[in-house]
């Protein structure tokens, strides 16, 4: 019986620290999220939208126009789990400024993709498969070739497309990524890293299990402050992207973080193939990058004959990340660069 009671005093204690304990919201914010759900949302996707099938897998995708004489297309390639509006609107907006159709599409799993309801550990697909996405959708938008940008998963994938289909690519960005998570000679994400990162999110998670809107919202925006600081998220921004995905698409899949993973773990090494692909390269990479330390962007340094970097000093495996707007341009210089050149 005793045992029975210092059970349950456990139990109430984590779901009271749960509860009461943990980060905050500022009043600001809060009238910012309660002020969005009270307004009509706005529409989010305006671009040319369709979907392919990808080896009978069904993929979604936009096609942005850009605001200027178009130079080419930039596809982007988020991180694990993340579909098409994980990527901020004034980010992309940069883009199509600058002449550039942006191409975003949902990942297998995530998104109005197909959710891969027979996946299994056994039966999962790799980063090829993924590759193989991008390829089909650039096929039927008759795309000739296309500026990749990759991060963390994305820029594994980006390296798959360059690798299997190089003459449809223009270049490379890969942003916080790695030649092969599976290299034990290689650090990769700590178990300090995970325990640690785990129990900052434990306070967070009430408001995931409480549900609703406005706690899914609040539960975006205090992940994002983890990362990001207080000072670098656009509150009304991330508010509508959330309310978009609840209402009007099919929310998030929770499922697709392990797929994603196991795609990663399946596929292995690229070292090799690295060495052959003969594209301009840009490596943006943190020094304080815990998922992927530094020395993961240098060993793409070594292995891609034209490849560059940039560091980013004291930042982590995030994104967006500080000092955005003067990293994009330089992306956007080098792309602009490559357009002039082709003609």
């Amino acid at each position: 019986m005793s045992f029975i009671i210092v059970v349950l005093v456990i139990f109430i204690s984590i779901i009271a620290f749960i509860h009461y304990s943990g980060p905050r919201l500022e009043y600001e914010t809060i009238r910012i999220i309660d002020e969005t759900l009270n307004e009509e949302l706005p529409e989010l996707i305006k671009g040319k939208t369709g979907f392919v099938l990808s080896n009978n897998v069904k993929i979604w995708y936009e096609l942005i126009s850009p605001t200027t004489p178009a130079k080419g297309v930039i596809c982007l390639l988020m991180s694990n789990a993340a579909d098409a509006l994980m990527w901020p609107p004034s980010f992309i907006k940069r883009f199509t400024s600058a002449g550039f159709e942006v191409l975003r599409f949902d990942y297998r799993g995530t998104g109005q993709s197909d959710w891969m309801a027979n996946w299994s550990k056994e039966n999962a697909y790799s980063l090829y498969d993924m590759a193989t996405d991008v390829k089909s959708i650039i096929d039927a938008l008759d795309i000739s070739r296309v500026h990749l940008f990759g991060f963390s998963l994305g820029g594994m994938i980006a390296q798959e497309v360059a690798i299997n289909y190089p003459d449809r690519v223009l270049s490379l960005t890969l942003l916080m990524t790695t030649g092969d998570a599976t290299d034990s000679t290689m650090k990769v994400f700590s178990l300090k890293h995970l325990i640690s990162s785990f129990i900052k999110s434990i306070p967070i998670m009430r408001y995931r299990i409480i549900g609703g809107e406005r706690n899914l919202i609040i539960e975006r925006i205090l992940k994002m402050q983890l990362v990001l600081g207080d000072n670098s998220i656009d509150v009304k921004e991330t508010a509508q992207q959330v309310l978009y995905d609840l209402r009007k698409r099919k929310g998030i899949n929770i499922k697709a973080v392990f797929q994603h993973f196991r795609a990663v773990a399946i596929s292995g090494s690229r070292y090799d193939k690295l060495k052959r692909v003969n594209l301009p390269t840009l490596i943006i990479h943190g020094t304080n990058d815990e998922i992927f330390p530094l020395e993961h962007g240098k060993k793409l340094v070594e292995l891609i004959p034209n490849a560059d970097i940039i560091l980013l000093d004291g930042v982590g495996h995030i994104f967006p990340f500080p000092n955005m707007d003067a990293i994009t341009t330089k992306v956007i210089e080098n792309m602009s660069a490559l357009t002039i050149a082709s003609t």
